[in-house]
């Protein structure tokens, strides 16, 4: 079983910017695809961004294309979301999830242990 915590959500306006991290503990994250995951008020869980276990391949949902940048540092076991251009509608609980695969994938099902969230809050 691995571990997540995120860290790096917060209040800014919209335009702005911020890096999430989720560090992982207790099972190596190499080799596996590693997913970032937001959830609005009232709405489901959604699928944000994924990368690969090497880094060389990713994959976004079209309304964060160009702004959300996914990248991963295997010795670290340490996921990041780079956040900019920041609009209202990006506000969510941000979720770092591990996948059960190692084959790249959009899939909440295929993701298996998820951190607690850190709350993004975009200001108009």
């Amino acid at each position: 079983q691995v571990q997540l915590v995120e860290s790096g959500g917060g209040l800014v306006q919209a335009g702005g910017s911020l890096r999430l991290s989720c560090a992982a503990s207790g099972r190596t994250v190499s080799g596996y695809v590693m997913g970032w995951f937001r959830q609005a008020p009232g709405k489901e869980r959604e699928f944000v961004a994924s990368i690969s276990w090497s880094g060389t391949m990713t994959s976004y949902v079209d309304s964060v294309k160009g702004r959300f940048t996914i990248s991963r540092d295997n010795a670290k076991s340490t996921v990041y979301l780079q956040m900019n251009s920041l609009k209202p509608e990006d506000t969510a609980v941000y979720y770092c999830a591990h996948s059960k695969w190692g084959v790249l994938t959009r899939q909440l099902a295929d993701f298996g242990s998820w951190g607690q969230g850190t709350r993004v809050t975009v200001s108009s």
